[in-house]
């Protein structure tokens, strides 16, 4: 049954990602898989042939010995594994379908998203901001391994200024979606509140627009670090400009969590990065999904973007109106991503750590699934290499949410692992030709159709 004719419920259900029976599931679960004539991704290079054994949850690199006998072989001649990737900024349960609001942040939803991800091969992703009450029970029985899909982190709802960012209005956001404290003090509060809550980073949003929406004083930002190192806890910062991302820097922040768009970076911002070890997330993806859709409608039949869209949405995109208004405000966003390709290739060779995410789900818009794949594109056309995109969606993205366990294909590791059908090393569009996906030894989904 091809997508278009089954219901969006179904498609987010997973249905579409060959899930398998809890029967079968159960099955795997209980004896070893051995990966055999594997080519994979060791974070620099594809090697191999090797023999990859995932037993009890991990993996273990096998040489010319002799894998168990109980171990269910599967040859996988002429195709790749990856790691499966870390999607450092996203958000989830905020949209669904064509539209956003407090109204979909339901357990259904959330449930549905992080199988989506985890069907596009990303098996870990961090909600940055937005997120409900319910992400903190969510995310203990995530983290216990009892809540299907992705794994789920986050920063709860977020810090912001009182009126400032991100605005309710236009957002469809409710109150309980971002803090906004009045002062330092209430900041700090805040910052506590979460962390005895459970987060696993803490969010805050220093940019404004203008006189409209003011953006966060540097006594507000640096009352969240200081809150949050005392718990042990990184700061993520939401900016667009130059300028937000030195208050930020300067502030103390650890991570940039959007990539510098209105000028390029300077050496003087380069330098205080490199020494105080601020991570940085280009999210480029965040301003083109703005109008890739309305360039060209066609895209719509592309089976893997369809995989990832319900009907509202891509009736949206075929709607010539709404490409028309799409298109006439483009191009700021255009330069926007010119500048961030930019910026993104000046701070990953002068040393500075880069993370992977795309804030997937902040809108209808930001595709899930489908806009970290176009990520690691649109990393590569700024000059990086495949292996390199490559490595900063894995073992990067984990090491900075501090997944020690997972990320890179070794020994001992979680086996959450993606079987392509071509190497994406000679082209990275060839991580879209999922072929399918194991979390914990177990496969979790197949091809996408």
């Amino acid at each position: 049954m091809r997508l278009a004719r089954r219901s969006f419920a179904m498609a987010l259900a997973g249905l579409p990602f060959a899930r398998l029976s809890p029967a079968r599931a159960q099955a795997q679960a209980a004896a070893p898989i051995l990966l055999d004539n594997v080519r994979y991704f060791d974070g620099r290079a594809m090697t191999g042939p090797a023999r990859l054994l995932m037993a009890g949850g991990t993996i273990r690199i096998l040489g010319a010995g002799t894998a168990p006998d109980a171990a269910q072989r599967v040859d996988l001649s002429g195709r790749y594994v990856i790691p499966a990737m870390i999607a450092a900024h996203s958000h989830i349960g905020h949209a669904s379908d064509a539209t956003s609001g407090r109204q979909y942040y339901t357990r259904e939803n959330v449930e549905a998203q992080l199988r989506r991800y985890q069907a596009f091969g990303i098996g870990a992703a961090a909600s940055l901001g937005l997120n409900a009450p319910l992400f903190h029970e969510l995310r203990a029985e995530s983290r216990a391994g009892r809540l299907p899909g992705a794994l789920l982190l986050g920063a709860g709802p977020g810090l912001g200024m009182p009126e400032g960012a991100p605005p309710a209005g236009p957002m469809n956001l409710a109150d309980d979606q971002v803090i906004r404290p009045a002062n330092p003090a209430a900041m700090r509060q805040g910052v506590n509140d979460l962390a005895d809550k459970g987060i696993d980073l803490v969010k805050v949003w220093i940019d404004g627009l203008g006189d409209t929406v003011p953006q966060m004083t540097p006594e507000m930002a640096r009352a969240a670090v200081e809150a949050a190192h005392a718990r042990r806890l990184k700061v993520a910062a939401h900016i667009h400009d130059l300028s937000q991302a030195r208050l930020a820097v300067e502030a103390g922040v650890d991570i940039l969590a959007h990539g510098i768009r209105d000028k390029e970076i300077d050496d003087g911002l380069l330098a205080l990065m490199r020494d105080r070890g601020t991570w940085y997330i280009p999210t480029i993806q965040i301003d083109e999904a703005e109008y890739i859709y309305a360039d060209d409608p066609a895209i719509t039949e592309d089976p893997f973007l369809r995989a990832a869209l319900g009907p509202g949405m891509i009736g949206r995109m075929r709607d010539p109106a709404w490409r028309a208004a799409q298109l006439g405000r483009a191009a700021p966003r255009r330069s926007d991503v010119r500048i961030n390709k930019l910026n993104l290739k000046r701070v990953h060779d002068a040393g500075i750590p880069v993370a992977f995410g795309t804030d997937s789900g902040g809108t209808p818009l930001r595709v899930q699934g489908f806009a970290e794949h176009r990520e690691l594109e649109l990393m590569v056309e700024a000059g990086l290499t495949p292996a390199q995109a490559l490595g900063i969606a894995t073992a990067r993205s984990a090491e900075l949410l501090g997944l020690a366990d997972r990320g890179s294909v070794r020994d001992g590791l979680r086996a959450d692992l993606v079987v392509l059908e071509a190497d994406p090393l000679a082209d990275i569009r060839n991580t879209r030709r999922i072929a399918r996906v194991y979390g914990a030894g177990r496969e979790v989904a197949g091809a996408i159709t």
